[in-house]
């Protein structure tokens, strides 16, 4: 039974400071203690986890669900239409489980493998764009449309729509013009309904077409979930690479020893995608999490139905899990980061996003060996969120 204890004082970290550099944000809190309650952006309050050893616990806790129908605050997210919420980020181990075997027979090794050629061509192709440039913003260039590319052909999405949904996307995430969330999640909607409708029409060699196809001992993806989670692998699948391409390749440029080192050995990249994974993840927290009873998180009492925020960014940072973990280092030998999940809801697309990585930088590093920040990078913009750590550019010289 917990501890029944007054609520802690609403701490108020996500300011500009910690918008453009979370981590120093982090470690204080770290070093205040293992959970805080904390004020978010849109004056509701949640409770933040940020020590290792506390987050990946909690990431495998099954009292702590993903299903917001569990909140007792009448938290809404982004609130999704029914047919866009029934994915994998939102639902519990029962049908979450059902749902993960369906996918895993649509999203297998050979849709990942089937795709390493065509990503190198196409990170040849932009890396020919931003050649006849000379300088460019590596973020609009070269990182958004990159994986755009990647999904469009996983799903088989028609190549003009590519970029409007990336714009949707973009959209659905801008703090500073939050009526266009409504608007884009309704173009985002109909895109894919219509998208679904000529995937059955005309089935092919994608993974929609495996999704609408798959079955386990008769059962299959319903309507919604075949949107809902369509929605997902274009939302993670775009807006998650896009920013770690942009991120990947600045923790490079900040560390000229590293970066030197992986341009002498670049069988070294398998390793430095994994540490830009745990030391530059754009995504901050897990997806939120409500107690289905009153529970403890570090000796922290927290209430039932209350939210709570397990940050992935923070626990990625933690010294009593990683020696010097602001250090970046290709070739840490710990490389057992919480980045793309753990336990139920760990990424399924995280062959893909490694490939796209890997590929990615090593097209940009093999083909400009002068690669530089055309800005100092204390100029650098960021995105202004507390859930991802983006950069709005990336100027770069590349002649």
């Amino acid at each position: 039974m917990t501890r029944q204890i007054p609520s802690p004082a609403l701490s108020q970290p996500f300011d500009q400071d910690f918008f453009n550099d979370p981590y120093p944000v982090y470690a204080r809190l770290r070093a205040q203690g293992p959970v805080h309650r904390v004020a978010l952006p849109d004056g509701s309050s949640a409770w933040l986890v940020t020590r290792e050893r506390d987050v990946r616990a909690a990431l495998t806790d099954l009292r702590l669900s993903v299903n917001k129908a569990h909140s007792t605050t009448g938290y809404q997210g982004f609130s999704l239409p029914a047919a866009l919420d029934r994915n994998l980020l939102n639902i519990d181990p029962d049908d979450h489980l059902r749902l993960r075997r369906l996918v895993s027979k649509g999203f297998t090794p050979r849709q990942v493998e089937r795709l390493r050629e065509r990503i190198a061509a196409a990170a040849e192709d932009l890396a020919d764009h931003l050649a006849a440039l000379g300088q460019a913003n590596l973020v609009s260039e070269f990182a958004n449309p990159l994986p755009l590319v990647v999904i469009g052909d996983l799903l088989d999405v028609p190549p003009a729509d590519r970029r409007p949904f990336s714009e949707w996307v973009s959209a659905m995430f801008a703090p500073q013009h939050p009526g266009h969330t409504a608007e884009s999640i309704d173009r985002i909607h109909h895109f894919l309904l219509d998208l679904i409708a000529t995937r059955r029409a005309h089935p092919g060699d994608d993974l929609l077409s495996a999704l609408i196809d798959a079955r386990d001992d008769g059962d299959r993806l319903s309507e919604d979930e075949l949107v809902s989670l369509a929605f997902l692998i274009l939302m993670a699948g775009s807006e998650n690479a896009q920013h770690l391409i942009s991120s990947g390749l600045l923790a490079l440029l900040r560390h000229p020893e590293q970066l030197a080192l992986l341009r002498s050995r670049p069988d070294l990249m398998p390793g430095a995608v994994e540490e830009i994974l745990r030391f530059a993840h754009p995504n901050q927290m897990a997806i939120r999490r409500f107690p289905t009873e009153p529970i403890e998180i570090g000796g922290v009492p927290i209430p039932r139905g209350e939210t709570v925020l397990l940050c992935l960014a923070s626990a990625n940072r933690d010294p009593d899990r990683y020696g010097e973990p602001d250090r970046f280092d290709i070739r840490r030998a710990d490389v057992a980061h919480l980045a793309l999940g753990h336990g139920l809801h760990y990424c399924p697309g995280a062959a893909l996003a490694r490939l796209e990585i890997g590929t990615a930088l090593a097209t940009l590093l093999r083909r400009f060996p002068n690669v530089q920040l055309a800005v100092p990078a204390e100029s650098l913009q960021w995105r202004a969120s507390f859930r991802s750590h983006a950069l709005r550019q990336l100027p770069v010289r590349v002649g």
